[in-house]
């Protein structure tokens, strides 16, 4: 069998130097947060369409290119990070979705921190909240749609992967500590589930409902199928989620029957507007907390130099 990495690495030893080449830590870039590539010096791009096996992203927001850099002083830690990821609902297979882990893993990457945009279905959440992952829910994997169905990757692997310990405890250490250390306030940083969902819908009150009863706090349409594929290839996983927006989940529902007896007896009706959610306010508060997001992500690889 042919190593499907093998060419993109020859063309990559090409425009890197020997360390980018090898790089230490993987980052995936979340809606709106691809700014985290600021905190990279000595950076080379490499757009995914110089790659084989790379998709195109299609998503405002999300970028089409690895940058590779460093990170830290002196000599600093080598790092490859994703501009841009793919979805399953762009028509992405799932192959294509987990492509760059698979890849990054091969580079070398012993460590990868994921971040995202997400809506809050814990109320104590607010809007501009980084939860550090500690557990997923994810509908699609028990479903169906899940990227290691088929032939295993590779005879290296195991056919069941746990997942009971997705989520690296010495990383989650690093993030808090690292949030410490750059005196963000207590409530910046929280714990929690995340719960994937395929979009591209949001979630209607219902379903906030019954992600909320299920013991989510937040809700998205990415990650987990990066997630299964890093623990696949043996990588220690962080993620961050990053709180854009709060889902919709109204105490009740107005009823429509109430409503039109009202009007029968010419009572006046209040018609309160139903709140939604959209992309442009997941992209405003990513711009907001790039800064915070930035720093976090760059203050925790450099706490791994010696690690």
């Amino acid at each position: 069998m042919t190593d499907p990495f093998a060419s993109n690495i020859e063309s990559l030893s090409k425009r890197l130097p020997p360390r980018l080449l090898a790089p230490r830590v993987g980052i995936v870039c979340g809606s709106g947060l691809s700014n985290l590539a600021e905190s990279l010096r000595d950076v080379v791009l490499v757009p995914y369409s110089d790659l084989e096996g790379f998709g195109r992203s299609t998503v405002p927001g999300h970028k089409s290119t690895l940058a590779f850099g460093l990170v830290g002083d002196g000599e600093g830690v080598p790092v490859v990070a994703m501009l841009g990821r793919f979805h399953p609902y762009e028509g992405h297979s799932l192959s294509t979705v987990t492509y760059p882990i698979r890849f990054m893993a091969h580079l070398g990457v012993k460590d990868l921190i994921i971040t995202n945009a997400a809506g809050a279905l814990n109320p104590s959440l607010a809007v501009g909240t980084i939860v550090v992952i500690h557990d997923h829910i994810a509908l699609p994997l028990m479903t169906g749609l899940n990227p290691l169905l088929g032939p295993p990757t590779s005879a290296k692997h195991e056919r069941f992967v746990p997942l009971s310990s997705a989520y690296s405890r010495p990383l989650r250490l690093a993030a808090f500590r690292t949030a410490h250390a750059l005196q963000l306030s207590s409530d910046s940083l929280a714990e929690g589930t995340y719960a994937w969902v395929s979009g591209p819908t949001y979630e209607t009150p219902a379903e906030g409902r019954f992600l909320r009863a299920a013991g989510a706090d937040v809700v998205g349409m990415s990650t987990v199928p990066e997630v299964v594929a890093a623990r696949d290839e043996g990588l220690n996983v962080l993620v961050l989620s990053l709180v854009t927006n709060k889902v919709v989940i109204p105490d009740g529902y107005r009823s429509i029957k109430e409503e039109v007896e009202a009007e029968l007896i010419g009572r006046p009706i209040e018609r309160p507007q139903t709140p939604t959610v959209s992309h442009e306010e997941v992209l405003i508060v990513g711009k907001q907390k790039a800064g915070v997001m930035k720093d976090l992500v760059a203050g925790i690889i450099a706490s791994l130099r010696n690690a």
